[in-house]
């Protein structure tokens, strides 16, 4: 990668920002996903099933994180953590419509 006088390429920033925002908000979304989809199917009570589903999503949200600066290129960042959070979103989906009476 060539450097301008200016610094680093607008290509590089915008690849730093885009793995920025999929660690930030593909992060959150998929925690979130992990947590709700935990949270329903742990056999626990529920206060049990939703503080471990909670206390996951910690792990869930650092390693989403990690993988977005890890992977080779921002695409595959975005894919490697939407991916996952996407199934975990369907499986909440039907998890939530099986359960209704």
């Amino acid at each position: 990668m060539k450097r301008t006088a200016d610094g680093l390429p607008l290509s590089y920033r915008l690849a730093v920002a885009s793995r920025c925002l999929a660690a930030l908000i593909g992060g959150y979304l998929l925690a979130s996903m992990a947590s709700v989809c935990l949270s329903q199917s742990l056999p626990l009570s529920r206060v049990e099933s939703v503080l471990t589903g909670m206390m996951s999503s910690f792990l869930f949200y650092i390693g989403a994180f990690i993988w977005a600066f890890a992977a080779r290129s921002a695409g595959r960042a975005w894919a490697g953590i939407m991916l996952p959070a996407l199934v975990l979103a369907a499986i909440n989906g039907v998890m939530y419509w099986m359960a209704k009476p």
